[in-house]
């Protein structure tokens, strides 16, 4: 569906790859360069994400081609636009390029609340309340992810850690990967690389704005930032995780590629050949559909109505990242071993295989 605007300018698109009960699901990317096809395959890929975790959601995705100028006249026209998807069973919440404020601006001006349509949510209490908190939901899975990994590769030192983009999804990773004893080396945002043998990843995250830049003029000592926009390549490092542009790691670059071990922690944020010359090399690949689940799972066991929703608020709150915790790992450990077992790509197998034991 192609977007023109309710009572405004509008370019975009919200594609619905697939219906699971009359449901599909799905975050709101924005930027200046997105394209049908991307959302397209943003999409498919919420489909994979909602098959291998189990959820009875099918997937969608939506984008909006702006820089982020007058976000407030964008959104308000956005929700207008999308207001009769919305109401009809087509959840869209965030995704790059679009906050957590950005989304209340859209459920305010389309009138949407989950708990008041067709198919209600039962839940106690307004989305906002519910999915804020879990905000790094994401970046824990993509964690998990990662140490699955590093595990399955019987790595018992701390590893080398390059992120590449510092968006909610970077930051919760590398939160979450250093107080597991790992050494975040280097993160790459808009402006380029930032390196040192340890990051102070609290320092960095103190001086990072909701869309992941870092002010270069609040630097920690110690650091160094190299403007090169794709410096992170060459970074030394035994984990690479992905998580920010579409097609970060592409044909033209992924010769440079260093650590042994790539996640995607955002969508799509390999080329399909890339992808291909990766698992060629030897190298392990852990795909955006299998890591980056989290904001997904958590929305989705809403819409289904799995989660606790009677819990306490901290109790709520593990309990979800405990289940997407569970799930990732589950799906990490059988990618690796069917990968270890056959050549190609192990993922088509995993998602044959979740396929069928979905009810």
């Amino acid at each position: 569906m192609k977007l023109n605007g309710s009572g405004g300018p509008l370019k975009g698109w919200v594609v619905v790859d697939s219906l699971v009960d009359s449901l599909a699901m799905g975050g709101t990317r924005m930027t200046a360069a997105v394209t049908e096809d991307e959302v397209a395959g943003l999409a498919r890929g919420m489909t994979e994400k909602l098959t291998l975790v189990g959820l009875r959601v099918g997937g969608a995705k939506a984008g909006i081609v702006s820089d982020g100028r007058d976000r407030e006249e964008t959104f308000r026209t956005f929700g207008r636009t999308v207001a009769p998807l919305l109401h009809g069973g087509i959840h869209l919440g965030i995704d790059l390029g679009v906050t957590p404020a950005d989304r209340a601006t859209f459920f305010a001006e389309a009138g949407y609340d989950p708990r008041r349509k067709a198919r209600a949510v039962d839940m106690p209490y307004d989305w906002r309340t519910y999915y804020e908190p879990l905000i790094d939901c994401t970046g824990h899975g993509v964690g998990v992810a990662a140490v699955t990994a590093l595990e399955a590769a019987h790595r018992d030192k701390a590893a080398r850690v390059v992120v590449q983009g510092f968006g909610a999804v970077g930051r919760a990773v590398a939160r979450f990967l250093e107080e597991r004893g790992h050494r975040v080396v280097a993160v790459a945002d808009i402006d380029g690389t930032i390196t040192a043998d340890r990051l102070p990843v609290d320092d960095l995250v103190a001086i990072t704005d909701d869309l992941g830049r870092i002010d270069r003029t609040r630097l920690p000592q110690g650091v160094t930032a190299d403007p090169e926009r794709e410096a992170w390549l060459g970074v030394d490092a035994d984990l690479l995780v992905l998580a920010a542009q579409k097609d970060a790691v592409n044909a033209a670059n992924v010769h440079r590629l260093r650590p042994p071990l790539i996640v995607e922690g955002g969508n799509l944020t390999s080329s399909a050949e890339a992808k291909q010359k990766i698992i060629a090399s030897g190298a392990t690949l852990v795909p955006d559909v299998v890591a980056n689940v989290g904001g997904a799972a958590a929305a989705g066991l809403a819409l289904t109505r799995t989660v606790p929703f009677a819990l306490a608020a901290g109790p709520r709150k593990d309990w979800v990242f405990d289940w997407v915790a569970t799930r990732v790992r589950d799906n990490t450990r059988a990618l690796l071993e069917i990968a270890a077992a056959s050549v190609g790509d192990p993922l088509p197998e995993l998602l044959a295989a979740r396929r069928a034991e979905r009810p």
